[in-house]
């Protein structure tokens, strides 16, 4: 598989991961030991929305359109690497919480523990990740 279409397989997985967070977040009844606060929440989801629009229409333009730039296409990676940090920072509500006053992590219907929420993050990451690197190389 070329990388310009594992880009395009990744640029799909990060939709999923930004409408999933967005599901299982709702309503601040997400899973964890913290509550994480709905602010982050829409930014992540924001710049997702976001960050799929410009980076997809970056991907699909021809080069000598306006939205075919490499201006457009560092505007879509800095959206997703902000999204990547934000989506990083909710995994917080995960972290082990110690003392006499500690609480039991919540469990959701979603998984057991902080698997999927983990996957999805850290896969993000490397998605992000590779997509700079596609964007250096001119792979895309």
């Amino acid at each position: 598989m070329s990388l310009p279409v594992v880009i395009y397989v990744l640029t799909a997985l990060a939709a999923v991961v930004v409408v999933l967070t967005r599901l299982r977040m709702r309503g601040g009844q997400g899973a964890g030991r913290f509550h994480v606060g709905n602010r982050l929440l829409d930014v992540h989801t924001a710049t997702g929305v976001l960050a799929i629009a410009v980076w997809t229409t970056f991907l699909i333009a021809p080069e000598d359109s306006p939205v075919g730039t490499s201006t457009f296409g560092i505007i879509g990676l800095g959206l997703f690497w902000i999204v990547t940090i934000t989506g990083l920072m909710i995994l917080v509500r995960w972290l082990p919480s110690h003392g006499k006053h500690a609480s039991e992590a919540v469990q959701d219907t979603w998984s057991e523990g902080p698997g999927l929420s983990v996957l999805a993050h850290v896969g993000m990451l490397v998605g992000v990740v590779l997509f700079t690197f596609a964007y250096l190389t001119n792979a895309v």
